[in-house]
């Protein structure tokens, strides 16, 4: 159906359809769509037919950006962490509810309240503690029960295949032994310029270890694309404001923040009639505005002599403290503004604002500008996002799409799933240029959804086939690669002779370095490579040593092993390899019940 009306896309038949189309989302909504045209195109993943919605993602992207614990530069490979994690975290969910795992509402308010987390200075919950925190890390107390309730289902379930699986005393014992052992020995490190051997490399050579490795030289499945990008606070950006607006925003905004205010009162009734303070307090305002501090003009006539000595100061107050037509005035006055005079209960008055417990106007000019323009485009951007979405449906291209809309068509090179940058690499946009209607039709793609403020159109711009790259397009890297194999096959050589000659004993010419009482848990300046191979290394016998040749990542060492010492015994450090062989033993029953799940669920990316 979708591709015979984008064949006919031009015709009055096809008109009809998009108009009850557009219809149909005025009444219904755009999910009214989702079941004639398949699913949602937010959604970047499946489990069992359980949506993840790019928004889930994007979410926990910016938690855990927000956190401070990733720094943005890897935002884009932590996209794709945060889908694979999601798509763990459903199939373990999915589990634990078939299993029966359940938490009760009153286990949820227990462990809320018992987490320190949300606790004041007295180690009591707190309510506000507890709204703030979550608002920080992007929660609702909705979300975060929901998303509780879920993580304890599954600690339930990770906790009781933990407690499946157990290692033996003598086997605890044994590993510690190994753990706390000890090795003394002496070591020389041969590299490139130690190496006797002249390079000779041959076609012949090079032919063989490409065809060897043919692996190393697979270009994947490759397109170019095309894309056009509506960003609502790029628009904002472009947008004009005026002072005058921007003074209003920060008005609004701040129109009920706490403010320092000050009084002139007159009254009226026993003493004097209502026109008698009327003129005294007239003449007040007149003083003022001629120069006189509201301070000496408060104590000249304000009725209120308790404040008129402190210069008026009523101190800070919130709105609702004096309520009516006092909260109207107070509030409506900007920081060092004076009111005229105002009958307020029985007397009149003029107010001072002196302080607004608010950021200042220049403070929040930027967000002030950026969320007023935001205000102005969004008809502008939601008429232009349904542009893009008439258009870019009917088109054979993207550019006439992106002249007609005043839009940057962005070109890319060459990427395989997963290459893109920027916003192709956020979730599942990337894959919508290797889908069917895309790659293989030749269509622009839906409008993606990218969040509240950005829509995005691609196109294939051209596709090739995954394939193996030519030898004569890498000979260079393949010569390279058999140069450094010569090298170090010739040291590797170099090196088991020297060590044949050392057990032989025969005296060898070696300039020694000395590693000492090295454990496997050691911190240590030397190559942990160096280090492993040495602990695989048999005993050597009392007063002898014991000779290797070791093939490092670069070079190679020449190690001779003097002692192994059994260390001595720390009853804390056993308790913790027997704690950590646990939480080994567990992870491995974890993540084989995960790889289990995987085989059998099905996932669509």
């Amino acid at each position: 159906m979708l591709q015979s009306i984008r064949d006919g896309s031009r015709s009055w038949g096809a008109k009809i359809i998009i108009g009850l189309m557009v219809a149909a989302m005025a009444l219904f909504g755009v999910e009214s769509l989702f079941s004639i045209f398949g699913s949602d195109p937010n959604e970047v993943a499946s489990v069992n037919g359980e949506p993840i919605m790019r928004q889930q993602v994007e979410l926990e992207v910016q938690r855990a950006l927000r956190s401070g614990q990733v720094p943005p530069e890897q935002e884009r490979a932590l996209r794709n962490d945060m889908l694979d994690q999601l798509i763990t975290q459903q199939l373990l969910t999915q589990y634990a509810d078939d299993g029966g795992f359940y938490v009760s509402d009153a286990q949820l308010d227990q462990i809320i309240v018992s987490l320190p987390e949300f606790h004041d200075q007295n180690g009591r919950f707190s309510a506000d503690i507890f709204r703030n925190r979550l608002a920080g890390a992007g929660y609702s107390p909705v979300s975060f029960r929901q998303d509780l309730r879920i993580d304890i289902m599954r600690q339930q379930l990770q906790q009781g295949l933990a407690f499946s699986d157990f290692s033996l005393p003598s086997e605890q014992a044994r590993l510690a032994e190994l753990q706390r052992q000890a090795r003394s020995f002496r070591y020389v490190l041969l590299d490139n310029d130690n190496a006797d051997v002249d390079i000779n490399v041959t076609n012949e050579q090079v032919q063989a270890y490409y065809d060897a490795n043919q692996e190393r030289f697979e270009r994947p499945e490759q397109v170019r694309v095309e894309y056009v990008l509506i960003d609502r606070q790029a628009m904002a950006a472009e947008s004009d404001v005026d002072e005058d607006t921007l003074r209003s925003a920060w008005r609004e905004q701040n129109r009920d923040a706490d403010r320092r205010v000050s009084h002139i009162m007159v009254t009226f009734g026993d003493e004097r009639t209502r026109e008698q303070a009327r003129d005294i307090a007239d003449t007040a305002r007149e003083a003022l505005d001629e120069g006189e501090s509201f301070a000496d003009t408060a104590l000249r006539y304000s009725d209120d002599t308790a404040s008129a000595e402190e210069g008026g100061d009523l101190g800070v107050i919130s709105r609702g403290i004096f309520g009516g037509e006092f909260d109207n005035t107070a509030f409506a006055l900007e920081e060092g503004q004076t009111s005229g005079v105002v009958e307020i209960d029985g007397a009149f008055h003029i107010l001072h604002v002196s302080e607004i417990d608010a950021p200042s106007f220049e403070d929040q000019r930027d967000v002030l500008r950026q969320n007023v323009a935001l205000s102005d485009i969004n008809d502008a951007f939601n008429a232009k996002v349904q542009q893009l979405i008439d258009e870019s449906f009917a088109a054979d291209d993207l550019q006439s799409v992106a002249d007609d809309l005043d839009l940057t068509l962005n070109q890319t090179d060459w990427l395989a799933r997963g290459e893109g940058e920027g916003v192709l690499s956020e979730p599942g946009v990337l894959e919508e240029a290797f889908s069917e209607e895309v790659l293989k039709d030749g269509y622009n793609s839906e409008v993606i959804e990218l969040d509240d403020d950005r829509r995005l159109v691609l196109r294939v711009a051209e596709h090739r086939d995954a394939t193996l790259i030519s030898l004569d397009e890498v000979r260079e890297e393949v010569e390279q690669a058999v140069a450094s194999q010569q090298r170090q096959e010739a040291l590797l050589e170099q090196a088991q002779a020297m060590a044949a000659e050392l057990a032989s004993g025969i005296s060898v010419d070696v300039d020694w370095q000395e590693a000492t009482n090295v454990s496997r848990q050691s911190d240590t300046a030397l190559s942990q490579a160096l280090v492993q191979e040495v602990f695989r290394m048999p005993h050597p016998e009392e007063g002898e040593s014991r000779y290797r040749a070791i093939a490092l990542p670069q070079g190679v060492a020449v190690v001779a092993l003097d002692e192994v010492s059994d260390g001595e015994a720390d009853e804390q450090m056993q308790g913790f390899i027997a704690q950590m062989a646990e939480q080994l033993r567990a992870q491995f029953v974890i993540q084989g019940l995960i790889d289990d799940l995987y085989r059998d669920a099905d996932i669509e990316r």
